[in-house]
């Protein structure tokens, strides 16, 4: 694996492969990363993990690992090796005896859980090290133990209900760690999908089987589980992507950037002509609503009473979706 190496072009924002029209990564999105890595590693916290304000530092960890390593660096390898290797010691440090992985200080639920174990896995899938793959076994045989009869999961470490949510990243981790060589049994996988199956209502997904509207968030979670199972061509899939296309930037408050957490490596497995409308727009965004300050990026949300919230997960989010083309993580590799 190699650090940070993306194609210089002299677009301001987006460029195009000539043959193939692919998105590359622009000059100003490689400045962009360059910055918002470097703002996330200037603020790990000296346990070497990240929070937000002292909350969900599972969680927070784990987005900020996973933008890392969407670049390039490993553990000790890359331009920040050494900020990866503290990030996933400090998420070792958090794994229970009963694999249950919870912040030392702070909130702590499955959703965490389920972001830590991810890393962790595409760590293990990267690297082989032998003292990761115990540790995510017993992470991995948690969130085994907890699925309920439906398929699902919810916030709490025990069998009981679900939601869409929580069920997708519990799905996206256990499947990384299946693709990484650690026991999944295949049923668990198939009564998963089964449950986002039941959340659906055309044109997207529900947040619970028969409960609520339709949401970005939540659809865009749907249809990346329904990937990272193999279902590439589901029948539910089109005219998801399609509703994804159309709610892009119609911003659900606080589940915007968590939505496209999900929905940009969806519509990078789609690919094409949707893929590349898709991500042109993401960067135009993303660009709009940076903010720079020296050689560091970062981005935030605005709250309604003037100030500011979350730099770290944005930052680390919306780093993420500038890297996509890269596909360096398995997680986002066709």
């Amino acid at each position: 694996m190699v650090a940070l190496a993306l194609t210089c072009t002299a677009s301001p924002v987006i460029a195009q492969e000539a043959n193939t029209l692919a998105p590359v990564v622009s000059q100003a999105s490689q400045a962009a990363i360059r910055g918002g890595l470097k703002y996330l590693a200037s603020n790990q916290q000296p346990n070497g993990g990240w929070s937000n304000d002292g909350n969900h530092q599972t969680a927070i960890t784990g987005y900020a690992l996973i933008a890392f390593m969407a670049s390039g660096s490993l553990p000790g390898e890359g331009e920040h090796g050494a900020v990866v290797q503290r990030a996933v010691d400090f998420l070792l440090s958090c794994v229970n005896p009963d694999g249950y992985i919870a912040s030392p200080i702070g909130q702590s639920n499955m959703y965490n859980h389920g972001i830590a174990t991810l890393a962790l896995a595409e760590v293990y899938g990267h690297t082989r090290d032998l003292k990761v793959r115990p540790v995510l076994e017993r992470a991995v045989k948690l969130i085994l133990r907890c699925q309920n009869a439906e398929g699902g999961w919810r916030y709490s470490p025990r069998v009981g209900d679900a939601d869409v949510s929580v069920t997708v990243i519990q799905l996206s981790a256990i499947r990384a760690a299946k693709n990484a060589g650690l026991d999944v049994p295949q049923e668990t996988l198939d009564r998963a999908v089964k449950y986002i199956h039941s959340c659906h209502r055309a044109p997207g997904f529900l947040y619970q089987p028969g409960n609520g509207n339709i949401g970005f968030a939540r659809t865009a979670a749907a249809i990346y589980s329904l990937q990272v199972c193999g279902l590439y061509d589901d029948p539910k899939i089109p005219d998801a992507a399609d509703y994804l296309v159309k709610q892009q930037f119609g911003r659900e408050g606080n589940h915007a950037t968590y939505g496209h957490f999900y929905a940009g490596p969806a519509m990078y497995m789609i690919g094409g002509a949707q893929w590349n409308a898709w991500y042109a727009r993401v960067v135009e965004d993303l660009h709009s609503r940076k903010t720079v300050d020296g050689d560091v990026t970062y981005w935030q949300r605005d709250a309604k009473n003037g100030s500011t919230e979350m730099p770290i997960f944005y930052t680390a989010v919306n780093t993420t979706l500038l890297m996509l083309p890269l596909g360096y993580l398995p997680l986002y590799q066709r």
